[in-house]
């Protein structure tokens, strides 16, 4: 085995390293034992030409029966079973690429449990597991959540294999290793950790390594709990993990010298470590040419800040600083708030709330209905708010501007963060007008200064500086120039990404 499988509390460990008997009639005694009222497990038994007895074990809907009965049962049955005095002997009858020796009933529950079917031929001493599982799911197809005008429209699967073999088909080097790992002592979940061997850094790979083999937990069913498990800060909004569903990320993330987590079951894999900046960028901005990927990325930076601070700037403004305001807009204002009950800081509780609400709703509503329930929903409450004499026109625009703004976020675990420091900024903006905005944002660059992720500062290549670094945050460099991998993800001896300039060449 190649990773060791985590122990079910369900079986003692005396029964889980019970060595597998020469006598096959006692095997199937245990193994019945342990798959009691497990109707999905099936006992085949059967006799070989002369009489040996032999049975197979595995599980309904998880075979490719048509591979067992053809390569399997039909070879050994008419296999010369009096020289096959060993199961390497048996094994080579076999016609099946993927087979391993087994000794204990432990490794036998694993393999079984795996979709693996078992043989096991009386008098023989062990079992032999064979690799023609079968699991329906779903096809590759185009992400959704990630996408993009220009660029692959293949996405990870539920299928960790499917998943590995997608970024193994973009990176054909020896270089590119996989690391297994199985978390959780009844899910038993198949993880695996992918690196490209001399590009990232070997602390990096030690860290994430260590961390993961340190969970221990009773399942594993989606990526985010491994996330949260190995992750410095838990009690940080920002995400210190990126995630994607595209394998052109994480491929494009591995030549930087990171490191990337495939999670079976889910189509969602971590990168790490990661940046403030690297959650600020998308994969289009390289596909397309470098002035537009510059531009697209400054109109993010752009409406971030938007979205973080639209809300809390017009309170601020409104509640302490009129004089910032041009006399005739402020009339404008103050005659639509004329009727409205509430403080500006209420009003924009309520309407920021109901719109998050509505948003909520939206992701959670069938596809068909719920971006229209979003959307009317938003257009049809916030008129009515203001007829209502609730909330003033001036404020649903600036709900309306932040949301939108929010919608400009690559990531959408970055999103989230902004919609939960939307509301302290806006508080603190309630009370102490731009004072508290300021206070808010010194706060939170002081988290993000001091924030790391698997030993890399938060905010590199700023702080600290990295200057070649820089040239790929602020704007997108031509890929030309874009020479060097970045010096805080990347093995200090394998910086270089590329032989020499392609502009002279080009010129000539």
């Amino acid at each position: 085995m190649n990773q060791p499988f985590p122990e079910d509390p369900s079986i003692s460990k005396e029964t889980f390293h019970t060595l597998v008997s020469a006598d096959i009639s006692s095997n199937i005694l245990h193994l019945r034992t342990l798959f009691k009222d497990c109707d999905d497990v099936v006992f085949s038994a059967f006799y070989l030409e002369n009489g040996m007895k032999a049975a197979l074990l595995y599980l309904r809907g998880m075979v490719n029966v048509e591979l067992l009965d053809g390569h399997v049962l039909e070879p050994i049955k008419h296999a010369n079973t009096e020289s096959m005095k060993s199961m390497d002997e048996a094994m080579s009858y076999i016609q099946v690429p993927e087979l391993n020796k087994i000794g204990i009933l432990g490794d036998i529950l694993n393999e079984v449990l795996n979709g693996k079917p078992v043989l096991m031929l009386d008098t023989l001493e062990g079992a032999i597991s064979i690799g023609i599982s079968h699991f329906e799911g779903r096809n590759v197809e185009e992400p959704l959540a990630e996408s993009i005008v220009r660029g692959p429209r293949e996405g990870f699967v539920e299928s960790i294999e499917v998943n590995r073999s997608l970024i193994r088909k973009r990176l054909k080097t020896p270089a590119l290793k996989f690391v297994p790992f199985i978390l959780g002592s009844y899910s038993k979940t198949n993880v695996t950790i992918a690196y490209i061997e001399g590009v990232a850094k070997p602390e990096i790979i030690k860290k994430v390594t260590e961390r993961i083999a340190r969970i221990k937990i009773d399942g594993v069913l989606e990526s985010g709990y491994i996330e949260e498990l190995i992750e410095n800060n838990i009690y940080s909004p920002f995400p210190q993990l990126q995630s994607t569903e595209r394998p052109d990320v994480a491929v494009s993330s591995l030549l930087e010298g990171r490191v990337v987590i495939i999670t079976d079951n889910t189509p969602i894999a971590l990168i790490a470590p990661t940046t403030f900046w690297s959650l600020m960028q998308s994969a289009e901005d390289y596909y397309e040419r470098f002035l537009i990927g510059s531009l697209i990325r400054w109109l993010r930076y752009t409406f971030f800040l938007i979205a973080m601070l639209a809300p809390a700037i017009y309170v601020a403004v409104l509640t302490f600083h009129h004089e910032m305001v041009p006399t005739t807009l402020l009339l404008r204002v103050a005659k639509s708030r004329e009727e409205i009950p509430f403080p500006a800081l209420v009003e924009a509780l309520i309407m920021e709330i109901t719109f998050e609400a509505l948003r909520e709703a939206g992701v959670r509503l069938p596809r068909q209905v719920g971006s229209a329930v979003s959307i009317v929903g938003a257009l049809v409450i916030g008129q009515a708010a203001i007829q209502a004499g609730l909330v003033s026109a001036p404020m649903v625009m600036v709900v309306a501007i932040t949301g939108i703004s929010s919608f400009m976020m690559p990531q959408y675990s970055a999103g989230i963060s902004l919609r939960i420091l939307r509301f302290p900024i806006m508080i603190l903006s309630g009370i102490l007008g731009l004072f508290g905005l300021i206070l808010g944002l010194l706060l939170i660059i002081s988290h993000l200064c001091i924030l790391r992720s698997f030993g890399v500062p938060y905010l590199a290549p700023f702080a600290p500086i990295y200057p070649k670094g820089i040239k790929d945050v602020l704007f997108r460099a031509p890929i030309s120039k874009l020479t060097s991998r970045p010096a805080f993800y990347a093995a200090k001896t394998n910086l270089k990404r590329q032989g020499e300039n392609q502009d002279d060449q080009n010129e000539n």
